[in-house]
């Protein structure tokens, strides 16, 4: 096989679903506890070993939570040992860990770059004080600002914040605020995430109550476009609906593998693998996972195989939400897509750069409604 034919590497992710507490908003998978780590760890050895020949080699690993950095140095140590041990991590993969504010220390952080990351993802969510309470974070806007100043300081190669907006009674102010604040520390990446409010979170329940009444339409979408405006400004290219990066060597390679529909696997409770057209995802359960690969079983809860026209309504679907945009001969394919482009043109929901048609900002505002106007 020559280069050329070789298969693409493939993502890695590993879910870490242990936490301090649980925020009032997540519905991720993790238990406010950290007693089962050494059982996880047992357990996560054997499903690698299960996976081991299925991917060729990785370019990307992503730890992701419930709280990485809530593991001691020491379980982290042996989490990249076991991954190492068993994977084809290329050299020059991203490598890239989650961690909240108040786990960041200047020694951690010089032990995670001995351990090999090379990017660092912190969950800041907010600078105001409220609505870190109301979130249910457990760090003070305060520290998230120190935490931001110990990893820029730290000379890690890169760094990335996640913040939420579109909280009930947030204001265009305050985000502008948390905004222009987190870029004068200087990160690499920032992510804005609408806020959501699932089924079965805390949240939920205050809504559903009526303690608390979700923004309006127009509401989240000034927010929305508050952030791209900031952060466009302040020389941060908006590469997709969520994220922005200063500059394309920033932009998050393990997260361009879900929206390339590039083949990832994932590993731990709750994690989710794509191959192919086949996807699979594991019990949301740390007991019943351990269990599982306790017996040489794979912990696989459930799967799907998508047909030709499922695969092509998910890649354009996901190609919609990038800057990248879609191919105008592959619109121009379809009858349905070549009598949708014109009118989607002249709203301005699209425009075309070179062979493609890439969203503009109102189009990333719709981004999950375009790919119905090509059905």
């Amino acid at each position: 096989m020559t280069k050329a034919d070789a298969p693409p590497a493939a993502g890695l992710y590993v879910h870490v679903p242990f936490c301090r507490s649980k925020c009032r908003y997540c519905d991720f998978y993790s238990l406010p506890s950290i007693s089962l780590v050494p059982e996880w760890l047992r357990a996560l050895e054997q499903e690698a070993i299960l996976y081991r020949d299925r991917f060729a080699s990785f370019d990307s690993l992503y730890l992701g939570g419930g709280t990485p950095s809530l593991l001691s140095t020491g379980a982290l140590a042996r989490l990249v040992e076991i991954l190492a041990g068993h994977f084809d991590i290329l050299p020059d993969a991203e490598v890239t860990l989650e961690a909240n504010p108040n786990d960041v220390t200047p020694e951690r952080l010089r032990r995670y770059r001995e351990l090999g990351f090379n990017r660092i993802s912190l969950g800041v969510q907010s600078l105001e004080d409220g609505e870190l309470a109301f979130l249910g974070r457990r760090h003070s806007a305060l520290q998230a600002a120190r935490a931001m100043e110990r990893v820029r300081a730290s000379g890690f190669p890169a760094f990335g914040v996640d913040l939420i907006y579109g909280l009930p009674g947030q204001t265009g102010a305050a985000w502008r605020r948390t905004l222009r604040k987190t870029v004068s520390f200087a990160p690499d990446h920032i992510s804005c995430y609408q806020l959501t409010v699932s089924r079965g979170t805390p949240l939920w329940s205050m809504q559903q109550g009526g303690l608390i009444d979700p923004l309006d339409e127009d509401q989240e979408r000034l927010l929305f476009l508050t952030a791209s405006e900031v952060l466009t400004g302040q020389g941060f290219v908006h590469y997709e609906v969520s994220n922005f990066a200063r500059g394309d060597r920033y932009v998050c390679r393990h997260n361009m593998k879900y929206w390339e529909r590039t083949p990832y696997l994932g590993l731990g409770p709750s994690a989710h693998s794509f191959q192919g057209n086949t996807r699979w995802w594991n019990h949301r359960s740390v007991r019943r996972y351990c269990r599982d690969l306790g017996g040489g079983k794979r912990p696989v809860r459930g799967s799907e195989c998508l047909s030709d026209e499922q695969a092509s309504l998910e890649k354009l679907a996901l190609e919609l939400r990038t800057k990248a945009g879609v191919s105008i001969r592959d619109l121009r394919d379809s009858e349905k897509g070549d009598r949708a482009l014109p009118g989607l043109l002249e709203a301005g929901l699209l425009e075309v750069i070179g062979e493609r048609a890439v969203p503009t900002r109102e189009g990333f505002l719709v981004a999950d409604r375009l790919p119905l106007l090509f059905l």
